[in-house]
């Protein structure tokens, strides 16, 4: 069973631990951990031999979500698996410094929203000028985002993370303080 720990607690962590970041190459880019290098949750079982064997793992995604799958993903292969509790956000909450190795680049989640959104509008519209059953199409979406909720899958997150501003460059995985 993996462990949580508190920002507080990871200067002490720092030299005895490799920092994980499972978001997508785009959330990443826009801003990660000091040290942290990238292997985003889908390709995390097809990396393994990444993984530093003579250090603990803390695994870091935006809120921890993520990074708590990814352990349980790991915990047949590792026993030494820490998850940051509160993520990035919990980090920046603190004001400790963030890397961002891109400007300007969207987040998946807000990826998410914006094309939910955009989804619903058309639906909206097209069932209000074509035909009711475009209707249907604001309704799956809304179905989409409350399994989402639920489960904390995101299939649209899934599907954005596989275009390709979303996926990591060949070499820019990792990043140093």
């Amino acid at each position: 069973m993996f462990r949580t720990v508190k920002v507080n607690e990871l200067r002490e962590l720092e030299d005895r631990s490799q920092w994980i970041d499972v978001r997508s190459a785009t959330e990443f880019a826009a801003g990660h951990l000091p040290g942290a290098i990238n292997i985003p949750l889908d390709q995390l079982e097809g990396r393994l031999k990444d993984l530093d064997v003579d250090r603990q793992l803390l695994l870091v995604c935006q809120s921890g979500s993520r990074a708590r799958l990814a352990a349980a993903i790991l915990e047949p292969h590792r026993n030494d698996v820490m998850v940051l509790q509160g993520g990035t956000a919990a980090w920046i909450k603190e004001e400790l410094p963030v890397v961002a190795s891109v400007r300007n680049r969207w987040s998946l989640e807000r990826q998410v929203r914006l094309g939910a959104g955009m989804l619903v509008v058309v639906g909206v519209v097209l069932g209000n000028l074509v035909g009711a059953k475009w209707d249907l199409l604001a309704g799956f979406v809304g179905m989409g985002l409350v399994f989402a909720g639920l489960t904390d899958i995101c299939p649209m997150g899934i599907l954005l993370g596989k275009l390709p501003w979303n996926r990591a460059s060949h070499g820019a995985v990792s990043s140093s303080v």
